[in-house]
């Protein structure tokens, strides 16, 4: 398969091009050729690689700076997804498009099921929502896979944060009101391969959800990050509006994920097991850089 890849230097996007299977080609076009704050350019990208799949593993993800400039975080978010896959849609060629946890308002205790009605209570939420809707709405076969919390040895994440810090400092105070699943990025490359495979072969088209299992909160994912790196750090748990931040969080990130193992046999990955391989490679990058 010739998988046309989209973000392909971002935690996922790496990953994806890590685990693609034997067999599978992996195109990925830098932002010379598919920019994404160019919706046309990454059109034309579908129209000229000669994909039989795509992976849109792209998105602005400056939650925060987002609040001030929505105009510009809609073209990568929603425009640019929604130009991809109207010409995938042509072409009948099926999109994997990655989405996010924000498109709900985080209330309440009960995981979010994929038909949930979304309701984001922020920018980054509204235009990731306008992306999904504009994929669906293109007319081709397709995929929106909301996840959560992701982390991985690559690129910033929520762990490398823990760890810079951890070695800086005996004590942090982390939120532990807002509560979700961590989600490890090999996780959402593998099932996102998957995804792509099976839409080509014929799969319904449809909405998602992969996080990782158990659900905790940040406090509790940095009390693991701490001990499985054998930091000696005081975790202060605090709640939300102690750490204002310009875009509002939600307090329930929990994900409903039955639907993927009911249609695909893909489980929920246990982010407690993926956690120490990614601790390791992140230290040693640490000292590769003598920090």
């Amino acid at each position: 398969m010739r998988l046309l890849l989209f973000g392909a230097t971002g935690q996922v996007g790496r990953a994806v091009r890590r685990l693609a299977p034997a067999g599978t080609e992996v195109v990925a076009p830098g932002r010379d050729i598919a920019d994404l704050s160019d919706p046309d350019s990454c059109a034309r990208a579908v129209r000229d690689l000669g994909a039989e799949a795509i992976i849109n593993a792209a998105a602005w993800t400056a939650v925060d700076r987002a609040e001030a400039e929505e105009v510009a975080a809609r073209v990568v978010n929603a425009e640019a997804p929604g130009a991809i896959a109207r010409e995938a849609a042509r072409r009948g060629l099926p999109v994997v498009h990655i989405s996010t946890d924000y498109v709900f308002p985080g209330t309440g205790e009960v995981p979010w099921q994929p038909g949930d009605r979304p309701d984001p209570p922020n920018a980054y939420g509204r235009t990731k929502l306008a992306g999904e809707q504009a994929v669906a709405e293109a007319g081709g076969p397709w995929v929106v896979l909301r996840t959560s919390w992701v982390f991985g040895a690559e690129g910033a994440n929520f762990v490398r944060t823990m760890l810079r810090l951890g070695r800086e400092r005996q004590r942090v105070r982390v939120v532990a009101d807002q509560i979700g699943g961590p989600t490890p990025a090999d996780a959402v490359a593998r099932t996102c391969l998957a995804l792509a495979l099976a839409l080509r072969d014929g799969a319904a088209s449809g909405i998602h959800h992969l996080s990782g299992a158990p659900d905790t909160s940040w406090a509790g994912f940095a009390e693991a990050v701490f001990a499985e790196a054998g930091l000696p750090v005081a975790v202060e748990p605090i709640a939300t509006a102690e750490f204002p931040t310009p875009a509002r969080r939600p307090l329930n990130s929990r994900l409903d994920c039955r639907s993927l193992r009911r249609d695909f046999g893909i489980e929920r990955p246990d982010w407690r097991a993926a956690l120490p391989a990614v601790v390791t490679e992140i230290l040693s990058s640490f000292r590769e850089v003598g920090g």
